[in-house]
């Protein structure tokens, strides 16, 4: 009974793990395509 409560926050923190990175890498893609946008312009 006590190895159920230990899985859920294993996976309680690889979800938040995932959500945080997801939203880094697309902060890092917007900035990225915002560069490229502006450099590729004139």
């Amino acid at each position: 009974m006590k190895r159920k409560p230990d899985l859920l926050w294993v996976l309680v923190v690889l979800f938040s793990l995932g959500v945080v990175t997801t939203g880094y890498t697309q902060g890092l893609w917007e900035r990225q395509g915002e560069a490229t946008s502006q450099v590729s312009k004139p």
